[in-house]
């Protein structure tokens, strides 16, 4: 056990860790000792301030970060001390649903969909709407119904909201996409937390027993929330004004995922009487990089304040800027580069990150990488939990614990293979669709001769045998043992044979070293609040974030900058540092999404701690198609004596280009806001070039919240609305 009190924190953090009731804004920079801060809040209520540990929920964003958090907690803690409930905004809400399902109209022992059964699930959809798949493509219809849900509209709202054929098209698939996931007694990943926010806006009476129960409210990340993880947070700290958050404008990264940076911008707005603290000592980075990164942000507009960091590390290495010939020659020199420090005893492959903005630009890092013979982790591989094997186990059990899963019932029916054809399974589902019953209902009516779909006796005699060795399972539901129940099932399917089988001795062995690993998992799991263990284990595998993958096992990581968020290493290379790429070519016209690219550099930049490499090519192939690069404009953010040039690529600069970069303060601060009044520097009819569109035409021009907006004509490109301070238009002849 270690001391509760708050030794060892700086200034900032302890004024952080002791503030006073109310709300509470904690802005943390990269490297700023955040989650300590949340961990020794925590143990400061409870040892200092009396709260009892029940009284705390914390709220995390990954399940590794909980982990953290409740491993701290308990350090910190007697043996044997109440813990505060830690977890994140789904696991949370998949507890408290546990128990107020009732309310809902739904079961306790309700199934959560992942991203591949919400797939399966709308192809369904699409088949029942006679709609075809080609012109409306499930993932989009998925992804507009999770925004939909992620700003608390639900089917109804949605179809009276409708615009035009599409929406009305999805607004049909949502209303059929719920109706399933309710007669499956079954939530996807949004309805954990919209049904429960939902709830808590119609029944104040739960709400209030939540308040109840629960008096402080923590939340890290904050500048990561969504509109519903945003109203959930509200409505928790709504009776007692106990919420403690953390997080950092500047680190804000996840729009594409809902993630809404006015929450966190608002957050004095929202609470007036709100203290705000400013975590600004970095104990990760080097003074080196910190100042290239900052040089890079504190271009980014509508900031609270620049928050210039402090470090204890020193200057450090000077930040390597790296040019190169093109995307092959820019991933040997990242290979040549790391086979250096390793030489030169600074660092090891697993000390290394390679970084970039798209999956694509892994290909050629891989390729020199495995040339100069060093081991390496793409991250956002297939995962343990996406594998197929292990996703056919898990629908096994998915199916016992609730046998009117019918998606999950629909994927073992004839798993492992026992003469179940595709035709009598179609069959069974167009009667479960037709009757609107559960498939394990129209399976028991099969059996039973009970105004069942007409089967051949084969395929009758198949689903009788499959139905009794399910019913051999219930009979494990009782003992509440996720292990004992999957050995069950292995025995019973003679499942290693029946994979050796599918796959071949080898492939079908380490299928089955998998699905074992599962029933070790499964071993660990202990029940929790209302939940069985049963329950318990079956959050856990469906509630696993990508960021909780494992490390790199003594290789080079090889991430995508979006990916990189909560992690550090020694080393760090940014790659494609090019316009069009980082910042990518979706955000050039648009300031805040610029401002998210930047912010993404940012990140990457500060996940460094010893040595930092940017890296750009002077051409790349996409598409199968080669095409000149300009060097990313935050490269220009950065003052020439912060950055150390080396590489064999020239950079390819337009004479304005390169005149805007020797101008005072580089091309940010060259860039001129439009004349006053109505006059613009366009005028119809101007023929102007794009770095990315090409040659266009001028079609109009107005000044738009001190911007000029220019409509421009392009050469097959159409016509595009581009903001000048950002497009970079020059004359053409």
């Amino acid at each position: 056990m270690t001391d509760s009190g708050n030794h060892g924190l700086n200034e900032a953090q302890r004024r952080a860790v002791e503030a006073g009731d109310g709300p509470v804004l904690v802005l943390a920079g990269p490297g700023s000792g955040k989650t300590r801060v949340l961990t020794q809040r925590v143990v400061h209520l409870i040892r200092r301030r009396g709260v009892d540990p029940a009284a705390i929920l914390a709220v995390t964003f990954t399940n590794k970060a909980a982990r953290e958090m409740k491993q701290r907690i308990a350090a910190a803690l007697p043996g044997g001390a109440t813990m505060p409930l830690v977890g994140t905004f789904h696991s949370l809400c998949a507890r408290f649903l546990r128990r107020d399902a009732p309310q809902l109209g739904r079961e306790r022992e309700f199934a959560i969909y992942d991203g591949d059964d919400q797939l399966r699930l709308m192809r369904r959809v699409l088949r029942e709407l006679d709609l075809d798949e080609q012109r409306h493509a499930p993932r989009a219809l998925l992804a507009a119904i999770s925004r939909a849900k992620q700003e608390l509209i639900d089917a109804t709202a949605y179809q009276r909201q409708a615009r035009g054929y599409l929406e009305e098209i999805t607004g049909r698939a949502f209303a059929r996409y719920q109706a399933l996931l309710l007669e499956a007694n079954a939530f996807d990943f949004d309805d954990l937390l919209g049904e429960m926010a939902g709830l808590f806006e119609r029944r104040p009476d739960v709400l209030a027993w939540y308040h109840r129960r629960y008096r402080c409210i923590l939340a890290d990340e904050y500048q990561d929330t969504n509109r519903v993880q945003y109203v959930l947070l509200r409505q928790l700290a709504a009776a007692h004004r106990q919420l403690f958050v953390v997080g950092d404008e500047d680190q804000s990264i996840y729009a594409f995922r809902g993630a809404d940076i006015r929450n966190i911008r608002m957050f004095t707005s929202d609470y007036p009487d709100a203290e705000v603290i400013l975590l600004r000592h970095n104990y990760r980075s080097t003074r080196a990089i910190l100042d290239v990164a900052q040089a890079v942000i504190n271009r980014s507009g509508h900031r609270r304040a620049p928050k210039e960091l402090e470090t204890i590390h020193g200057d450090g290495a000077p930040v390597q800027l790296l040019s190169a010939y093109d995307q092959d020659d820019e991933a040997l020199l990242v290979a040549d580069a790391i086979v250096a420090l390793g030489a030169e005893g600074v660092a090891v492959p697993a000390d290394v990150a390679v970084m970039y903005r798209t999956n694509a630009q892994s290909r050629a890092i891989e390729e020199a990488l495995l040339r100069r013979g060093l081991r390496y982790q793409i991250v956002g591989g297939t995962r343990f939990y996406d594998r197929k094997e292990v996703k056919d186990v898990l629908a096994y059990v998915r199916v016992i614990y609730n046998p009117f899963d019918s998606l999950s019932l629909g994927r073992i029916i004839n798993w492992p293979a026992r003469g179940i054809g595709e035709r009598t399974v179609a069959e069974l589902e167009r009667r479960a669709a037709a009757t609107q019953l559960p498939l394990y209902t129209v399976l028991q009516m099969a059996v039973a001769g009970d105004d069942a779909p007409a089967l051949g006796t084969r395929a009758l005699r198949q689903v009788r045998a499959f139905l009794e060795s399910l019913d051999a399972a219930f009979a494990w539901r009782a003992a509440d043992d996720p292990a004992a129940l999957l050995q069950h099932l292995f025995d019973r399917l003679g499942l290693r044979g029946a994979l050796e089988q599918e796959y071949g001795r080898v492939d079908g062995a380490e299928r089955w070293e998998n699905v074992q690993e599962l029933r070790n998992v499964a071993a660990t799991v202990e029940s929790g609040g209302d939940s069985t263990r049963l329950a318990a284990f079956l959050e856990a595998v469906a509630l696993v974030a990508d960021g909780d993958r494992g490390d790199s096992a003594g290789g080079v990581t090889c991430i995508t900058l979006h990916q990189a968020k909560g992690l550090e290493f020694p080393v760090v290379f940014i790659t494609g540092l090019e316009e069009g790429l980082l910042p990518h070519a979706r955000s050039l016209e648009d300031r805040d999404a610029l401002d998210e690219e930047r912010r993404l550099f940012y990140v990457g930049a500060t996940r460094a701690r010893q040595r930092l490499y940017l890296l750009y090519a002077a051409r790349r192939t996409s598409f199968g198609r080669q095409s000149g690069n300009e060097p990313s404009r935050f490269l220009d953010d950065i003052p020439a004596t912060a950055l150390q040039r080396g590489g064999r690529g020239a950079p390819r600069s337009t004479p304005v280009a390169r005149s805007l970069r020797h101008a005072p303060g580089g091309l940010a601060a060259a860039r001129t806001p439009p004349p006053p009044g109505d006059a613009t520097p366009f005028a119809p009819g101007q023929r102007v070039r794009h770095a990315n569109f090409g040659e266009g035409v001028v079609v109009s021009a107005r000044v738009v919240e001190g911007d000029v907006e220019v409509t421009v004509a392009f050469v097959g490109q159409g016509v595009r609305r581009l903001l000048a301070s950002f497009a970079r238009l020059e004359p053409s002849v």
